[in-house]
């Protein structure tokens, strides 16, 4: 860490043996600053911007406090990034250092921030389901339509269908927007396969994307998303192939860092979800948990409870949640354009700001419940729909995100040591993101010091 705090911004790869720096001046006619990139061996960069900065312990949501400065998001003003084999080497303010070779490439102004982190999405599906928009539209609710065969269901027939080839290419056209928007780094669940043959494939798809596009991608296992419709008559029997049959799969193979349940009404009991959790923690998966969308039946007590890293949703939340995921240190992840797509509540960020659980946000980008994968728009709900302030918003997308796949080390903000994964936005300031909806403001995007 700089200072106590960690820095955020968004890059792009260098190449084998290059060097990536960022050099922030002052220039005439403008109120910020200009932050400079240096790569080597494609040269240098000039960026007028502020980078901020946000400390990995902080909850995202202290910034009123005193005076009403942000404590966790600091600007850097006249302010340089030096990147080296993808990674941040250096960052500092004034003259940057000389590197030989080097290219300065300008961003005129603009603000820069770490790159973009999604800590949750289902990313690897067959086909859509578009077809449910006019169920929607004629008041069938999510339960409805997943109870009539659609849903998950719906999507799990496709994926079944599908070959690993077929996912993993649809995944990547995914993912290419995605990072056109900004978001260097995702999770990626399984969970509409259903069937250990399926839920593997999911999974190595997963893999595969890992080691071939430049996102960075982490997996998670999600096998309880749904009993399928052949296991309708004989829940337990499906509890267990998950538990004792795709989980030594799965760790057999290291496909996978997370266990995933989705503990609601009409899917996996509290209990069920406990059982299954501990079941991943046994094959060494963490647990995380899709708790209170729809129903709330205990999801983010046991979330609390059993340690999880992440609570996913936490639409109805009570105040029981909230307090349970306090004392547990779970990391609260809301899906604000899941409630905005179903039309639903908005999950009560403020008050767990208030109750000291960290909150993330992310897409849910899914077929049915949230086709949307662009993390600006959720940018803008955390704003106006969850109340955040900017600062707690771009911690709650980038260092809280990181933190909710374990991945705070690597990425999530701007500091040595870290990679270099940066975004140059076509904004001012960090209120002009929040404030513009409905545009892609990216103008560059970084991955480990390499342009994408």
């Amino acid at each position: 860490m700089v200072g106590g705090v960690a820095q955020r911004l968004l890059g792009s790869l260098p190449a084998p043996g290059g060097i990536f720096a960022v050099e922030n001046k002052r220039r005439a006619g403008h109120g910020g600053a200009d932050i400079s990139i240096i790569a080597q061996p494609v040269g240098q960069m000039q960026f007028h911007t502020n980078v901020m900065l946000c400390p990995i312990q902080r909850n995202c949501g202290q910034r009123h406090q005193g005076d009403g400065h942000a404590e966790q998001i600091q600007i850097l003003r006249n302010a340089w990034v030096l990147i080296s084999q993808g990674q941040i080497a250096q960052v500092g303010t004034g003259t940057p250092p000389s590197v030989n070779g080097a290219q300065v490439v300008d961003a005129g102004g603009k603000l820069v921030t770490p790159g973009l982190v999604d800590a949750h999405t289902h990313l690897i599906f067959g086909g859509w389901r578009q077809n449910e928009l006019g169920m929607k539209l004629h008041g069938k609710s999510y339960l409805d339509i997943q109870n009539a065969g659609g849903g998950i269901q719906s999507t799990t027939n496709a994926t079944r269908q599908a070959t690993e080839e077929e996912l993993t290419q649809k995944a990547a056209k995914a993912l290419d927007e995605m990072m056109r928007f900004g978001t260097t780094t995702c999770e990626a669940k399984s969970g509409y396969g259903l069937a250990l043959e399926h839920e593997l494939k999911q999974l190595r798809a997963i893999r595969r994307l890992q080691e071939e596009h430049p996102m960075d991608v982490t997996a998670t296992f999600m096998g309880a998303h749904l009993v399928p419709a052949e296991y309708k008559q004989d829940r337990a029997e499906y509890i267990r192939l998950v538990c004792e049959e795709m989980m030594p799969a799965v760790k057999e193979q290291g496909i996978a860092k997370f266990c995933d349940v989705f503990c609601e009404a009409d899917t996996f009991t509290v209990e069920e979800s406990r059982q299954i959790l501990e079941a991943g923690l046994r094959h060494g998966l963490r647990p995380k948990i899709h708790a209170d969308e729809i129903e709330s039946i205990g999801g983010s007590q046991l979330a609390g409870e059993i340690g999880a890293i992440s609570a996913e949703h936490l639409i109805v939340c009570p105040p029981e949640g909230i307090a349970s995921m306090a004392k547990g240190g779970v990391i609260a992840c809301l899906l604000p354009a899941t409630s905005f797509c179903l039309g639903s509540t908005y999950a009560p960020a403020r008050e767990m700001v208030s109750a000291g659980v960290p909150v993330a946000m992310a897409s849910d980008f899914n077929p049915g419940s949230c086709p949307c994968l662009n993390l600006q728009f959720v940018i803008n709900l955390g704003c106006l729909r969850y109340r955040l302030t900017p600062e707690e918003v771009l911690t709650a997308v980038t260092l809280n995100a990181a933190a909710a796949i374990d991945m705070a080390d690597r990425v999530g903000s701007v500091e040595a040591g870290k990679q270099g994964d940066l975004v140059i936005w076509d904004a001012p300031d960090l209120d002009y993101i929040c404030y513009r909806f409905g545009s892609n403001l990216v103008q560059t995007v970084i991955k480990k010091g390499r342009l994408v």
